[in-house]
Formats: structure tokens, sequence, C-alpha cells
């Protein structure tokens, strides 16, 4: 079950809880008594990010945005 946390508690322990989420928890976070995100590990329920194109191999540091849109 989830647990439902205050978005101030979320701000003021950020750290804490993206630890927490990398070991499996997931949290409801509530604003006046009212949830409006939820925050869980990539791959809880969802399908796992995949990398289309990673920039940083075709330069160290990556590609800059102007860059990319100017090739377009």
């Amino acid at each position: 079950m989830e647990k439902a946390i205050p978005l101030k508690e979320l701000e003021d322990n950020v750290s804490l809880y993206a630890s927490r989420v990398e070991r499996g928890e997931s949290f409801v976070i509530i604003k006046r008594s009212k949830p409006i995100f939820r925050i869980s590990p990539i791959g809880a329920g969802e399908e796992e990010w995949e990398e289309v194109v990673d920039f940083t191999k075709i330069r160290k540091g990556g590609v800059d945005i102007s860059e990319l849109i100017s090739r377009l």
C-alpha cells in the first residue's frame, strides 16, 4: 500500500524519499489533503524506459540543443 505524504515533507526530505523509491517504495503526494501525484520506481506497473538515442555517445557531455534544432 502506498503511503501518503505531504508535499512539504517531500520537499524537505527529497533525498530520503528518492532513496526509498529506489528501494521499491511508492508514495502519493498530497497538498491540502488532496492527492496531487504519485512517485514510484520505474517499472512499477509501467513499462521500462527505452533508450532511443544517447547523445553522450556522439560527443562527450552531450549535444547542445540549439545544434539539434538547427539540423531539423
